[in-house]
């Protein structure tokens, strides 16, 4: 045990459990892990939600297809570290919070597109934008997590990194440097939730 933490042992779900990985996914997600800080100066670029659906354990998320559903045990195989343990931790409503999980609907985002250019309320969902707005509609409609302005710039030198200026460029969308959003990281830092295990060695700044 680290802290009231468990380390290195298997997983065992519960409805509701908010994963947070390191996701390899190239320079793009190591871009969105140099801006940010996680929970323990985690570096998280990606963020699930747990539940039981028919019976099966299944990760609701938003990825490049689409918000969907994917098989627990893939989402979790999906990034290993050296020893081939997910490079996961796992978050979980804190106890007085516990009665909103209840109320959590997530049947209106099922199939909706990814928000490629991380935009709140234009119909499209990015990870952490998706469970932001899951969680503020069972909270009646008010913020359960707190949205921060986002910034693409590295905290070295204060210029944006070059990554998000190719990807940007792309798009032939203006980078949206100082609006409201919501990152995988800064959930994990919410005062809401607590960090119960860690399934692997995720990487750290």
């Amino acid at each position: 045990m680290e802290d009231g933490i468990k380390n290195k042992s298997s997983y065992s779900p519960v409805s509701g459990d908010i994963l947070f990985q390191d996701l390899d996914c190239g320079a793009l997600c190591s871009a969105i892990e140099e801006v940010t800080l996680g929970f323990d100066s985690a570096e998280f670029s990606h963020i699930g939600l747990v539940q039981e659906v028919d019976g099966k354990w299944m990760v609701l998320e938003a990825i490049s297809e689409g918000v969907k559903y994917t098989p627990l045990d893939d989402f979790l195989k999906r990034s290993l570290d050296s020893e081939g343990r997910p490079k996961i931790w796992v978050g979980r409503v804190k106890r007085k919070y516990q009665p909103l999980l209840a109320k959590l609907n997530v049947t209106d985002y099922m199939g909706l597109p990814y928000d490629d250019v991380f935009i709140m309320n234009n119909g499209k969902y990015y990870c952490s934008e998706l469970l932001y707005e899951i969680f503020k509609k069972a909270n009646n409609n008010k913020p359960f997590f707190e949205l921060e302005p986002m910034t693409f710039k590295s905290p070295k030198s204060n210029a944006f990194l070059e990554v998000w200026l190719d990807y940007y460029r792309k798009l032939n969308r203006k980078i949206p440097e100082g609006k409201a959003g919501i990152n995988p990281a800064g959930i994990s830092r919410s005062s809401k939730i607590e960090i119960v295990q860690k399934l692997g060695t995720v990487s750290k700044k």
